[in-house]
């Protein structure tokens, strides 16, 4: 036993020898050795192009993503048994699908899904922020022509409202503005009938409460008064239902007219009423940043889908407009086409800075002017 403890004893005081292993150096195929390694940083794997359409998700989210339908309907139409995953019925929403499932919606394949897209539209007072109407009135998608892929509208305004509206081919990122958390700033230019002074509307910066309804901060100013009416600025970031003519109902005014003039980082400006008008998808990029595009699940790297029909409707607008420069007279109906009204804010996305002539081409150019007029002295 002595002998053992002794031997423990010697094994544990031992010293340890070290763990490290000596490094062989890397030979090519050709023999030589390989160039030893930098202490800069290594270079990471480029990211796949279409990594999220790769990534699984819900099966609500897949569908507002394809422009079907938004979130709270696709577990609507789920529950009415109209979605079908690879032949089998749906029964339940909490499934998580990929890009390998086939789904099916009433019989039809899921369209594939389009590039994140973004459109502004002026909309005219009469028509209603809707789908379909039971009651038969006019919806803001009349205004649109009929090539225009299938879009929903980002948040909702009145009837007798106008302004702009924002449309989108993406459920993920519909959803994600419309939301107060985003921190979007509506701001609105209303006219109302009767009075109020700039004290009563600063206090609406606290919050306001109407018919249990509370109603967060509002910047409220008072623009002009105009006979028995005065027009005001609104700027809020809920956009609750009928919160303006809720608000300004308590302070004794009854609006008669409301036009949102901007949306975020999005202007009306010069967008004429029942115009509309896209923005580039690097603008577009630019303008959500980083975290809401990840919120909303937004996806730039898809292909933009091509329809042959909206392919040869742009070309019946290119044939109209000719027709129209030709002879001076516009066509009937359908959307204005081509280049932008020089007012269009949209023309800022589209259009380049002048080129900058040097002082020696300037010097040459009224050299030419000069030679001419001598030639043109000389012929009288």
């Amino acid at each position: 036993m002595k002998g053992q403890w002794c031997y423990s004893i010697a094994m544990t005081m031992a010293p340890e020898k070290p763990t490290h292993k000596r490094r062989r150096k890397s030979v090519n195929q050709s023999g030589a050795k390989s160039a030893p390694k930098t202490g800069g940083p290594t270079q990471q794997p480029a990211p796949k192009l279409h990594d999220s359409l790769e990534k699984p998700e819900r099966i609500a989210k897949r569908m507002a993503r394809a422009g079907l339908c938004s979130r709270r309907d696709a577990e609507r139409w789920i529950a009415d048994g109209r979605v079908k995953i690879n032949g089998k019925l749906l029964t339940s929403p909490a499934v998580t699908v990929s890009a390998a499932d086939r789904i099916e919606v009433d019989g039809t394949a899921l369209p594939t899904i389009d590039r994140t897209r973004l459109w502004l539209l002026h909309k005219k007072a009469g028509y209603v922020t809707t789908d379909r109407d039971p009651e038969g009135r006019p919806t803001v998608f009349d205004l649109l022509p009929e090539d225009m892929p299938r879009v929903m509208t980002v948040g909702r305004l009145d009837m007798n409202t106008e302004g702009l509206l924002l449309l989108t081919n993406d459920g993920g990122l519909a959803r994600a503005l419309e939301l107060p958390s985003t921190g979007w700033l509506r701001r609105y230019r209303v006219r109302a009938h009767g009075t109020v002074t700039q004290e009563q509307l600063d206090e609406l910066r606290d919050g306001v409460a109407v018919d249990g309804v509370l109603y967060g901060t509002i910047d409220a100013e008072l623009e002009r008064i105009q006979g028995a009416n005065v027009w005001l600025t609104f700027a809020m970031r809920e956009g609750k239902n009928r919160e303006v003519r809720n608000v300004l109902a308590s302070l004794g005014l009854t609006v008669n007219r409301l036009i949102r003039v901007s949306y975020g980082p999005f202007q009306l400006g010069d967008l004429l009423p029942g115009k509309f008008g896209e923005i580039r998808s690097r603008t577009l990029r630019d303008q959500l940043g980083a975290r809401l595009i990840e919120k909303a699940g937004a996806n730039f790297d898809a292909p933009m889908q091509n329809n042959s029909a909206g392919v040869s409707k742009k070309r019946e607008s290119e044939l109209a407009k000719r027709a129209e420069s030709r002879s001076g007279k516009k066509p009937k109906g359908g959307v204005k086409r081509g280049r932008a009204e020089p007012g269009d804010p949209l023309t800022r996305l589209h259009t380049r800075k002048p080129e900058m002539r040097s002082p020696d081409d300037q010097q040459r150019k009224k050299g030419a002017k000069s030679s001419r007029s001598r030639h043109a002295d000389r012929r009288r």
